[in-house]
């Protein structure tokens, strides 16, 4: 059994996908990161960084219990665990984990700061700016990938289940269909996977009444 420490964001998402995909016996541990429970000591204890989601293995390699943070490590140990969706030969790992790395450390901060200063009260132009055409511009890396490939890594992986949630929000970020074709194919031919659908709506209404709520006058962040 894998304890998962878990709020509905993206990032929660990309390991309810993975879990969801490989059919392991996983229990929720909610983490409320909006009351701040993702500082309290038991949690910190998992994630150093005090961030969600990290994971408690009660089966270990070695048999002993072990914890994971950061979801991108997460999705790699979850793969060699499992055997599935991380291949183990060298050329086709290297295509999941470059891809992996670019949601982590590309597509998920720039979508993330450009949610959230499009979806502030005040707004704060240059930011919106900034991040908005960043994103843009990582959509269109995207794109390019799917023109080539079927899936981010050639085959479906963790690279993609990594990245698709990250891409719900494209409507609100301004990002056109149209201007993205590969991208919108492989966001539907992923969606459509009942793992997939399965994974993410946990916990959904939730996160959307939260964006709500960022979005009306007078409510408390």
């Amino acid at each position: 059994m894998i304890d998962l420490h878990f709020w509905p964001t993206p990032n929660g998402w990309k390991i309810t996908i993975m879990l969801e995909e490989t059919a392991m016996p996983y229990r929720l541990v909610a983490i409320d990161i909006s009351s701040g429970a993702q500082h309290e000591a038991d949690f910190r204890n998992l994630s150093p960084n005090g961030r969600m989601p990290a994971i408690l293995d009660h089966e270990g390699p070695d048999g002993a219990p072990l914890s994971i943070f950061e979801s991108g490590a997460i999705l790699q140990y979850l793969g060699d665990k499992s055997g599935q969706f991380y291949p183990t030969e060298r050329r086709a790992r290297s295509q999941v984990d470059q891809w992996l790395f670019w949601q982590c450390a590309g597509l998920g901060p720039m979508a993330g700061q450009a949610a959230h200063f499009n979806y502030q009260k005040e707004k704060i132009a240059y930011a919106i700016e900034r991040y908005t055409n960043e994103t843009r511009r990582l959509y269109g890396v995207l794109d390019k990938r799917l023109a080539e490939a079927e899936y981010m890594a050639g085959d479906y992986s963790i690279a993609d289940m990594a990245t698709w949630p990250w891409t719900r929000g494209y409507k609100g970020l301004g990002i056109d269909p149209a201007e993205y074709p590969n991208f919108y194919r492989w966001f539907k031919q992923v969606g459509a996977r009942e793992a997939v659908a399965k994974g993410s709506a946990i916990g959904k209404d939730d996160f959307a009444q939260r964006q709500r709520e960022l979005l009306s006058p007078g409510t408390p962040k």
